[in-house]
């Protein structure tokens, strides 16, 4: 493994400034699981590691129902996936959780860290922006609260300047009217990055569809909205042709590429399948 320089940061303030004053080739250190992998093989280069496991409130879970779930920079994929409070009110986000690589690699990874690489296929990214979560950012001269579906600048790229950290994310509190559904696509069961991914969140009044989001992982360089679908959707009563064209207009707003995992045009493909399998399954959920 390529040598690096440990720094143990107690606050945030001291965080911040070691992030501004150490250079570029500076990282954060919480869970490591991708980290501490691009260091030893290489993929990364890495001067400095500020490890911030030990500054407070970084590993709280709150959740009201006027503001909805918040958790923190070190909360763990494992820990969140096994909340029975994101079993119940976040279902797309808890099979995202437990679709997110093993039982060992949950336990360690945190859910901001699979946020903050920006990898187009990361699993809790559409979930997250299909809720319409808000990503909390810290640095020493400012606090700012940006939406996911805006934090995100391109493929392993994101808003966030140097010396800003990200302390947390907030998801809106989950309607008693409210439908959702995450559904992953790979070659395997386990342990596979996502080849197409398909998060929606309804809500119904009555029998019309009152709000929906969809979003789509792994056909673009960031995690897509899919509005022209939306808008489809959005005032219908979801019926089967509906649900039919508005997967279509998911397939034509995907800018998916071929790489060895899959052709574009599959997965261009597979949006259509899972977005209307996604969709009938938030539906479901609230029969």
């Amino acid at each position: 493994m390529r040598r690096f320089d440990y720094h143990r940061a107690e606050t945030l303030e001291h965080a911040s400034r070691l992030l501004t004053e150490l250079g570029d080739d500076t990282f954060l250190f919480n869970g490591g699981t991708d980290l501490l992998v691009e260091i030893r093989e290489r993929l990364r280069r890495v001067r400095n590691v500020v490890d911030i496991k030990q500054i407070p409130g970084l590993s709280d879970i709150t959740y009201d129902e006027t503001r909805g779930l918040t958790f923190g920079a070190l909360v763990s994929v494992g820990r969140l996936e096994r909340l029975p409070l994101v079993r119940e009110r976040y279902p797309n986000l808890r099979s995202a959780l437990a679709s997110l690589g093993s039982i060992q690699v949950r336990n360690r990874a945190t859910v901001v860290g699979n946020v903050c690489r920006a990898s187009p296929s990361a699993d809790t990214i559409p979930p997250l922006i299909a809720d319409g979560a808000f990503i909390h950012i810290y640095s020493r001269t400012n606090m700012r609260v940006v939406p996911l579906s805006e934090f995100f600048t391109g493929a392993g790229r994101t808003v966030l300047e140097r010396g800003e950290i990200v302390t947390g994310i907030t998801v809106p509190p989950a309607s008693d009217n409210a439908g959702k559904a995450y559904l992953k696509h790979g070659r395997r069961k386990a342990m596979e990055l996502s080849t197409v991914g398909v998060a929606v969140s309804l809500a119904m009044e009555g029998s019309v569809c009152s709000n929906i989001r969809i979003a789509l992982g792994a056909v673009g360089a960031t995690v897509l909205r899919a509005p022209e679908a939306e808008r489809i959707l959005l005032g219908s009563t979801l019926d089967a042709a509906t649900i039919r064209s508005a997967a279509r207009k998911a397939m034509e707003e995907c800018t998916p590429i071929s790489n060895v995992r899959a052709s574009a045009d599959y997965r261009r493909d597979m949006v259509g399948v899972l977005t209307g399998r996604a969709i009938n399954q938030a539906l479901e959920a609230l029969a």
